[in-house]
């Protein structure tokens, strides 16, 4: 799926892959090759090409199932590693002008997942372990449980403490959205609720 939608998404904005290389600091062979079916993309590589051409995850990844039931079984998920963590892409679901992508997110124990920054907003659901949330400059501990929300235009950051974290990410997008990361930033986005965790 990555293969079509990316050259779809590249060729549709007009980039050359010198252009998207350039601007995404991902190498033209390995945008080459992530064109051609042939790479093994990360975390890393995947939001840094959603942030520069500034669509939801999903636009890159989905194979949008249909039907009433939707089952999606573990072991038929492709799964997306980063630096610290490993992303299941579960599930695209567009109600009005929301999109929302749901994820179950491992964070390796003692690891920590950077991101720049991307479109839409995050909401994360720890289900067991302990995970630090730090999004620019603000950080929070979450338990099992515990639930964080933020303007994913932001710089942030999860880490595993202790042991490793499941959780679950949910990402959310207007269906027309798509938001320069300096013009979200001028207009003041949303930051961490107020409410944290207190140990």
């Amino acid at each position: 799926m990555l293969a079509a939608n990316l050259r779809r998404l590249r060729t549709g904005q007009g980039l050359s892959l010198s252009e998207l290389s350039r601007r995404s600091k991902i190498g033209k062979a390995t945008l080459s090759q992530l064109e051609s079916g042939t790479g093994n993309p990360t975390i890393e590589t995947v939001f840094s090409l959603s942030r520069v051409l500034e669509v939801p995850i999903s636009d890159l990844l989905d194979a949008r199932p249909s039907g009433e039931l939707t089952v999606v079984r573990a072991e038929e998920v492709e799964v997306l590693s980063g630096e610290g963590v490993d992303l299941r892409p579960l599930r695209r679901i567009e109600s009005g002008d929301a999109v929302f992508e749901v994820y179950d997110q491992r964070v390796r124990a003692g690891c920590r997942q950077d991101s720049l920054g991307h479109v839409g907003s995050e909401h994360t659901i720890v289900q067991a372990g302990r995970l630090t949330v730090r999004v620019e400059g603000r950080e929070v501990e979450l338990g099992p449980g515990d639930y964080v929300g933020f303007d994913a235009t932001l710089p942030h950051s999860y880490t595993a403490v202790g042991g490793a974290v499941h959780s679950v990410l949910l990402l959310q997008y207007r269906a027309d959205q798509r938001l320069h990361l300096s013009e979200s930033r001028r207009q003041g986005g949303s930051r961490l609720p107020h409410k944290t965790v207190d140990d």
